[in-house]
């Protein structure tokens, strides 16, 4: 088989596919260990590649996560540390990986979501196909759903006959936690819209050249709504009780119990069946594409000359600790399944497939893919390559630094830093801290910060976090000591800048 080679470029490169999967969990799929989903030809992935079983998304929402997947940056450089839609990307992050690789003989192509503002920007990809879901700024702008923001849209029209059809008539909020199956045909749902319009661009490509395909999946994103088969198949199914901390209560002034869209609070038991059974099929129905994705690969003779990387922007809390959503730092939103499957005429150097329990991050995958091209990593990333992680097993980072700006638990930076064994939180509003042992406790059930003996740990970590925030604007440290209670910043004084030009 002829590897992928440019016509100006000699040297052989991989093509790369990137699935990312909206807000789903890295516990939710087989190979992790959960009995409860069905999703085997994710597990086929993973078993052949490489497994990192200690992903995080630093910045826990979308547009900030996806920020870090493009750019191969930290938040502390990337400067967006919580949720605003309607901020300029290219303009800000001129170097992406996708420009990168366009600069090096790739044909790119994005379809799906990609959040970024304006929304036709295509921020260093060739093409873009696009279906972000449920955007309040880009809605609110084009007065409604419309193919000038959203070529779903425009799809789900023609082939519904319908002028008016839009992906939200159902009444489902983009953010709620209710859940029904899908009321069109399977061919109609947008799942299959990612996957076909992937398999389009396959037929369609440069052969002469590789290629990058960002293939992004808006589900399992709310509206819950999978196929009406896969609905039936886990409303029927049970599952395990939900992991509550012992220091939920100390949040209680801020629940919001039985909101439609809350954040934190409870739902009636039978809510959670099934917004967990939405959200399980909408991961299987994403699975079947996998196995359509790499069936097609074969046909076009290119399974073996392809690397597929699967990962999440962040996870989704789906109840635990009574909390829905993400953007928190806890393990439910901030751990995400990364997944790199590298062909083995392309794993020189890599090592044998199997599970790498590094500590990664979103934005380790720029370089890592690069490194797997053969292309100079640009000088404006801070990620890492993960290649010394598989080859040699060596660590990526001692910790790693997340945050994010919430409102769900009062109005606080929620700074945390994730080390070998342990997950330390700040909360910048009120100064509370938490501590959990994750080797002990990977559900976070139990908050060490006020136990004596974790006195040590705990101080261990409040220094970290010194050193990670003091050079910050908002003025989190004085000295050697945190200090509460200073105004957050959903983005840094220089990205502000940039959203008033």
């Amino acid at each position: 088989m002829t590897p992928a080679v440019t016509t100006t470029d000699p040297t052989p490169r991989p093509n790369i596919i990137l699935v990312c999967v909206d807000e789903m969990r890295a516990d939710a799929m087989g190979a992790a260990g959960n009995e409860h989903i069905d999703t085997p030809n994710l597990d086929d992935l993973a078993r052949g590649g490489y497994r990192f079983t200690r992903a995080y998304s630093a910045t826990p929402t979308c547009v900030p996560a996806r920020v870090a997947l493009f750019t191969g940056q930290s938040p502390d450089r990337h400067g967006r540390y919580g949720y605003r839609e309607g901020i300029s990307f290219p303009a800000a992050y001129p170097v992406t990986l996708q420009s990168t690789l366009g600069e090096n003989g790739y044909q790119t192509y994005a379809v799906g979501k990609m959040h970024v503002f304006p929304d036709r920007a295509r921020c260093g990809f060739d093409e873009v196909q696009l279906h972000d879901g449920f955007l309040h700024t880009s809605r609110r702008l084009s007065r409604g759903p419309s193919a000038a923001i959203d070529d779903y849209v425009e799809f789900l029209r023609r082939e519904t006959g319908d002028p008016r059809a839009d992906y939200q008539e159902t009444g489902v909020g983009c953010n709620a936690m209710t859940a029904r199956p899908w009321e069109r045909e399977e061919r109609l749902h947008p799942t299959r819209w990612v996957a076909d319009q992937s398999f389009r661009f396959l037929e369609r490509r440069d052969p002469t050249r590789p290629f990058f395909l960002y293939a992004s999946f808006h589900r399992p994103h709310a509206p819950y709504d999978p196929p009406g088969w896969l609905w039936d198949k886990y409303r029927e199914r049970r599952f395990p009780p939900r992991p509550m901390g012992d220091w939920v209560a100390d949040f209680d002034e801020h629940r919001v119990d039985h909101g439609s869209e809350a954040e934190f609070g409870a739902q009636k038991e039978t809510t959670h069946q099934q917004v967990r059974a939405g959200y399980y099929g909408s991961i299987e129905f994403i699975d079947l594409q996998l196995n359509r994705l790499r069936e097609a690969l074969s046909d076009h003779g290119l399974l073996e000359d392809t690397v597929i990387v699967l990962v999440s922007d962040h996870g989704d809390m789906m109840g635990d600790h009574d909390m829905y959503r993400k953007s928190v730092g806890y393990e439910g939103s901030a751990r995400v399944p990364m997944v790199v499957h590298v062909p083995a005429r392309w794993r020189e150097g890599w090592g044998a497939p199997g599970e790498v329990d590094a500590i990664v991050e979103l934005r380790d995958l720029m370089p890592t893919l690069l490194d797997l091209a053969g292309i100079d990593v640009p000088g404006s990333v801070d990620g890492h390559s993960l290649r010394p992680a598989v080859a040699e097993g060596s660590a990526v980072r001692e910790h790693l630094h997340g945050e994010h700006v919430i409102g769900s638990l009062g109005r606080h930076s929620m700074q945390w830093i994730r080390s070998a064994r342990h997950k330390y939180i700040w909360f910048s509003g009120d100064g509370r801290e938490q501590l959990f042992d994750l080797a002990e406790d990977p559900q976070e059930v139990h908050d060490l910060a006020g136990a004596p003996e974790h006195a040590e740990e705990l101080a261990r970590h409040r220094r970290i976090l010194v050193e990670e925030l003091r050079s910050r604007e908002e003025g989190y440290v004085a000295g050697e000591e945190l200090v509460a209670g200073r105004p957050v910043q959903t983005e840094a004084s220089w990205v502000r800048e940039f959203a008033r030009l």
